[in-house]
């Protein structure tokens, strides 16, 4: 069966174009590897370099958190040796008591990650300001839609973390962001500088989260996204997170890329 999805990968792919980052805007697109939660980390490797793209955000099953700190040494070395540059680790949970928020900073330190697309709660912001801190890694608070209680929408992200360290933002779920009935555009441009990531996917409803197709094909408005993220100069990831056909989820990656890649290079410069 592993060489049957090997070889599987190596055909799906074969025909993606290379990209890293279009010369007309200063941000990345990547992947965020929960997309290839089925895949074992060196198969979710392959996929991800020949679909062209050098940034990654890794989930868990690409770097357990019960991991040795070589076990993770010797996985970020996996995914840098086949040029790709971990942006951030997650979504990671930091819910928990202080004890159990510095063991995800210390596995994010181990794994090499600089920034944690993060789920904490209103309550435990101040010992996750306090871990970054001390560990100078930025942390990305991720909405999770109408069904979050703590952080449905970037809105409740932004009231959450004024004043506090800069190092501390979001990392803005477009879907998410438009089930709550947000404008996706406008919540982007609220976030300013406090915005450091952006989880990519569509919807063909805005409202149902079972709704979700390759990007292009649903509503998200893709093309005023980029405009607006290439006018606020950001330089973080657009990172694709391609919750849907879990088992076989490269063809619907490669097109949602190829969509993307189109827009940006139809944008002026």
């Amino acid at each position: 069966m592993q060489s049957t999805r090997r070889s599987f990968l190596a055909s799906a792919v074969a025909a993606a174009p290379l990209f890293a980052k279009s010369a007309n805007v200063p941000f990345h697109l990547g992947v965020a590897t929960y997309s290839l939660r089925k895949l074992s980390r060196s198969d979710a490797i392959a996929a991800i370099k020949k679909m062209g793209v050098t940034h990654v955000s890794v989930k868990e099953y690409h770097l357990r958190y019960n991991s040795t700190p070589e076990e993770l040494a010797s996985g970020r070395k996996e995914f840098e040796a086949a040029g790709l540059k971990i942006m951030s680790g997650g979504n990671i949970d930091l819910k928990g008591d202080e004890a159990k928020i510095r063991a995800m900073f210390d596995y994010a330190k181990g794994a090499g990650m600089p920034m944690i697309v993060c789920a904490p709660s209103q309550a435990t912001i101040p010992a996750v300001e306090k871990m970054v801190k001390e560990y100078n890694i930025r942390v990305a608070i991720h909405n999770h839609g109408p069904e979050d209680k703590f952080f449905p929408d970037p809105q409740s992200v932004l009231e959450a973390i004024k004043g506090r360290d800069p190092r501390m933002g979001l990392c803005v779920d477009i879907g998410h962001t438009a089930r709550t009935g947000r404008d996706v555009v406008e919540s982007i441009r609220l976030a300013g500088k406090r915005l450091f990531d952006l989880h990519v996917k569509d919807l063909k409803d805005l409202k149902d989260k079972a709704a979700q197709v390759a990007v292009g094909e649903g509503a998200m408005p893709m093309k005023e996204i980029f405009a607006t993220l290439k006018k606020m100069n950001f330089r973080g990831g657009c990172m694709l997170e391609y919750e849907i056909n879990a088992d076989n989820p490269v063809p619907g990656m490669i097109q949602s890329f190829d969509h993307m890649r189109k827009l940006l290079a139809e944008m002026p410069s």
